[in-house]
């Protein structure tokens, strides 16, 4: 977008330029002068460290360290070019070499930086303090995580992707545009941050905070099932039954191939049940219809030898079938001290439904 000027008959626009033409540095220009106007990034933040690069075996320094409000440190990357480099793994191979800083080296460095200012570095932990909202240190509320914002002139689109992924993988990370323009003797700045925009930014954490909560439920379910599925497996082992060389999986299921391609003997499990089935897929569904009619004319016999009534789910549309015996003594939602009882079920069905198919599988399987 152009920038203008408005008078009383027009709009004039304004010509855009760069930081290059415009004999702009990075350093002793762009950098000097956020460093004292910080509140231009549109964050309140307080700077606390200049080429920061206090580490061993690295001389890679930090354009402009600064704190947040919430006491997180905050990894300022500048350059002056129109797609900003690869300043982004810079700043995260940065953000995690301060991410253990304490406060009291905050205080230091901060001394430090207040020296070479001609200030009074006396003062760093007194204005740490008030800047935080502080009465004393508090070491563990110090540096709870590491944001990173990075500022250019431009950005180019291998750079944006990456920070789009790795701000859907929950890292503050943030894109601050510094479009130049020339006008006469003037230079005018035009500053947006452009990730996330800040229309979307509330929206997008709260995006980020519902997917933070479901992929911890995820990561809880698969738990559960990796570990009823070592139950159930051992217990195959035991009865030496087709399941026994699985391993365990961290999804709701577990397959066993039948010997026919596309026919396999699957445990699956729900909050509140478990089943034992035949599951028929073997790539088309008139195929699958085909198997599992035939196995269906035969339903009084298999059912007859299974001891009991299958449900039979040809799912007209779906493209697999399937034949099973559920199991409702409970499910993945059920009490650990339940699982015994489950387990043993399961598979005392599961071995009767394979006496119960095998024998007319090879009738209706084609070759």
């Amino acid at each position: 977008m152009a920038l203008f000027e408005m008078t009383s008959t027009s709009f004039r626009t304004l010509d855009k330029s760069s930081f290059t033409h415009l004999k702009v540095r990075e350093r002793d220009d762009l950098q000097r002068l956020l460093r004292s106007q910080i509140d231009l990034l549109g964050d309140d933040l307080y700077v606390i460290a200049e080429e920061f690069g206090d580490w061993d075996d690295s001389r890679r320094r930090i354009d402009l360290l600064a704190i947040d409000k919430d006491a997180n440190l905050v990894v300022i990357e500048l350059k002056r070019t129109n797609d900003g480099g690869h300043m982004e793994l810079q700043a995260i191979r940065y953000a995690s070499m301060i991410s253990t800083m304490t406060f009291e080296k905050a205080v230091q460095i901060h001394a430090e930086f207040l020296g070479k200012l001609g200030d009074q570095p006396d003062q760093s932990q007194n204005r740490l303090l008030t800047f935080l909202g502080w009465e004393e240190p508090n070491e563990e509320n110090f540096a709870p995580d590491v944001r990173i914002i990075l500022v250019s002139e431009d950005f180019g689109k291998e750079l944006t992707t990456a920070v789009l992924w790795l701000r859907d993988r929950d890292m503050d990370i943030r894109c601050v545009r510094l479009t130049p323009y020339k006008d006469q003797d003037r230079c005018l700045i035009d500053v947006q941050q452009i990730i996330p925009l800040p229309e979307a930014n509330e929206y997008q954490i709260q995006l980020r905070e519902k997917e933070q909560v479901e992929r911890r439920k995820r990561a809880g379910r698969n738990e559960v099932f990796q570990k009823f599925w070592e139950g159930l497996i051992t217990l195959a082992r035991k009865e030496k039954t087709r399941h026994k060389n699985l391993k365990p999986s961290t999804h709701s299921y577990i397959a066993a191939g039948s010997g026919y391609r596309g026919l396999g003997f699957w445990y699956s499990m729900g909050q509140d049940s478990a089943v034992s089935e035949l599951y028929i897929d073997r790539g088309a569904a008139s195929e699958n219809k085909q198997i599992f009619d035939a196995l269906c004319t035969h339903k009084a016999e298999i059912e007859k030898q299974f001891g009991g009534p299958l449900k039979w789910e040809r799912l007209d549309e779906k493209q697999a079938c399937r034949i099973k015996s559920l199991v409702d003594l409970g499910g993945y939602k059920s009490p650990e001290s339940q699982w015994p009882a489950i387990q043993t079920e399961m598979l005392k069905r599961m071995t009767r439904l394979e006496a119960a198919l095998v024998p007319y599988l090879g009738q209706v399987v084609p070759e």
